[in-house]
């Protein structure tokens, strides 16, 4: 039976001959927090840069360090075996497929949108559009082990981006996490991401706490990544699709804190529609909140360590 993404990333744990990135050093902000007690009934997560640290603060599909970009292509043409079925030009691998994955990068960011101002584009639909190119020259994975093409793309996916960035959890988002749920409050992500990123996320929180379950952590229906909704923030697009499951159980707008650590991105759309917002300024890399935009765009709350959401809600 072929492994999940869960088990395909344990699998590749497991093994010495696989060094990744390291994440990043946390830079801490030097802020004061603002901690209120706020009348909520569910709080929403972003991911990167809010839960996740990750280099430049956010997921990146193209590095702008050519040494650290070509690495992670040259990465996984090895890993998966590309070579053979890639065109035979004069030049390192990477170079061909760089040309290629750019090419078909552009494809999709520029592909027809129904009119929405912030597409996304999905990772794993860039890289199954990679291996049918590779299909022509008799390109061939053992679905055995990796499954159908849409699960094997979703794998190569998560290889490259592992390769690309390194990612942790910030100190305390385990127990932030837990805090919530404890308080009988509903919770979910909201945030920009991809087929892989809860599976990054669990594996961040586990080495601060082993029995940290997402399944048990996350109210079901409350994951809207940017990948699914096939738009980025700060489309309203993906913060009317919590709202609206949120709408389900009867949580109204105001009902909802946003905690993100970018103010125009995350907190902007989200205090538009009527939410409680909080900004997580608790590492350089990933702030971005100017002082002129908190004056216009003052959040209710401001937390320099995940662990203050428990001075909150």
């Amino acid at each position: 039976m072929p492994l999940s993404l869960e088990q395909y990333a344990t699998y590749l744990d497991s093994r010495a001959d696989l060094p990744w990135p390291a994440p990043p050093q946390v830079v801490p902000v030097k802020a004061r927090p603002h901690l209120v007690r706020l009348d909520v009934r569910a709080v929403l997560w972003n991911v990167y840069g809010t839960l996740l640290a990750v280099p430049q603060g956010e997921l990146l599909f193209e590095h702008p360090t050519a040494f650290v970009m070509s690495n992670a292509l040259d990465k996984t043409i090895q890993e998966f075996k590309m070579w053979a079925s890639m065109s035979r030009k004069p030049g390192q691998p990477s170079e061909y497929m760089s040309t290629v994955y750019s090419q078909i990068l552009a494809e999709q960011r520029t592909a027809p949108t129904g009119g929405e101002r912030h597409p996304e584009v999905c990772s794993d639909r860039v890289w199954e559009a990679i291996i049918k190119r590779l299909f022509q020259k008799d390109y061939k994975f053992d679905a055995s082990f990796f499954g159908s093409l849409n699960e094997y793309s979703r794998k190569v996916a998560y290889f490259f981006h592992a390769s690309l960035q390194g990612t942790a959890c910030y100190e305390g988002a385990a127990a932030a996490m837990r805090h919530v749920r404890d308080a009988g409050l509903v919770q979910g992500v909201l945030g920009d991401g991809q087929c892989f990123t809860t599976v990054q996320l669990q594996r961040g929180l586990h080495p601060q706490d082993e029995g940290a379950n997402l399944d048990e952590l996350l109210t079901g229906g409350l994951t809207v990544l940017s990948c699914d909704v096939r738009a980025r923030k700060p489309s309203e697009r993906l913060f009317r699709r919590a709202l609206e499951a949120l709408a389900e159980q009867g949580i109204g707008p105001d009902e909802v804190l946003h905690v993100g650590s970018r103010l125009q991105q995350d907190l902007v759309p989200a205090r538009r529609l009527g939410m409680k917002t909080a900004l997580f300024a608790g590492d350089k890399a990933s702030l971005q909140a100017k002082p002129e935009q908190l004056k216009a765009n003052r959040p209710d709350a401001l937390l320099t360590s995940l662990d203050q959401i428990a001075e909150i809600v």
